[in-house]
Parts: C-alpha cells; structure tokens; sequence
C-alpha cells in the first residue's frame, strides 16, 4: 500500500458545509426536519460510486426518499437492517435496487481480495467483498432476498434497476 495524500478534500467539505449551512433553509428544501418519514415513501439502494448522484439520477430532494449506500449496491445484511427499519419505523413502502454499469465489484475475485487484504495485515477481513459476475443476476438476487425476508413488511413493491453512468438512464430488470 502507498502513502495516502495529505489530507484537504475533507477540509472541502466541512468549509462547504459551514456556507451550506449559513444558507440552510429546510422548509425551502421542501421538508419539514420535525418529519422522518420520507414523503414518497421509497427506500433507494445503490452503489457508494461517486458517479451516482442518487438526488440528480433519480428526481430526489431532502425528505423525500431513504437513500442506502455501499459498495456495489448489493442487499448485505446491514442494507436488510437498515430497510427493516425503513419500513418498520419510518413508514416505506417501497424499495428500488439500483446497481450499476462498471461496477468495480463486477467481476472482482472475492478470494483474492480477502487473500491480499490478509496478506497484508495478518488477518481476514470478517466480510465478504461481494463481488459478482453478472449485473443482472446480481440484481435479481438482491430482490429475491428482499422478497423473502420475512421482518419486511412491505416486500410486493420491491424493483431492480441497472443505472448506465454513460447515459444516466435507468433500465428496469425483470
């Protein structure tokens, strides 16, 4: 492993979180901060790539919708966590599973990656790196895990998308 940079992008952003905030006007934003629930009551799960904007991708503003994040987009067991209590204490209904074109999971060798992270420091790490060979298919395992776990009360609305980041387009798999 090199050396990582100096540190400054997080510098960025708490200085644009300050002029954020010195303009910070929720009721502008079109939400009330009193109100949890998210107005459409959708739960988003995606990749963490940097290329996804989920607001801008998918018409999004703050309150709207709960936005779950990782690496891949994949449904582990902290996204089925995190969409219990989407659905259990915050009102969703309906869950849309975004993954996406050039994916750096797509074809990743799970068993090499955890072989050189252990290599490296002595000790597997204690999660699999969730590589998969086929977009959709991964997809349409995340909705089939979705669809059978019983603590989601709301699991008949549940979709999968591959987003392009060449087009921005969304394509629904079946």
């Amino acid at each position: 492993m090199t050396t990582p940079p100096v540190p400054t992008a997080t510098d960025e952003i708490v200085a644009a979180n300050a002029a954020h905030a010195a303009a910070y006007d929720p009721a502008a934003a079109g939400f009330d901060p009193a109100v949890a629930p998210p107005s459409r009551l959708v739960a988003v799960v995606t990749c963490m790539d940097a290329r996804i904007d989920p607001a801008a991708a998918f018409g999004l503003r703050p309150g709207q919708a709960h936005v779950v994040r990782n690496a891949g987009g994949i449904v582990t067991e902290d996204v089925l966590r995190s969409l219990t209590l989407s659905q259990r204490e915050l009102g969703t209904v309906e869950v849309a599973v975004v993954q996406h074109t050039g994916c750096g999971l797509l074809g990743l060798d799970d068993a090499a990656v955890v072989a050189a992270i252990e290599a490296e420091t002595g000790a597997p790490p204690p999660f699999a790196p969730g590589g998969f060979p086929d977009l959709e298919a991964s997809v349409r395992a995340g909705l089939a895990t979705l669809r059978s776990a019983p603590f989601l009360p709301w699991r008949d609305a549940v979709r999968g998308f591959v987003y392009d980041v060449a087009t921005g387009r969304l394509r629904e798999v079946a």
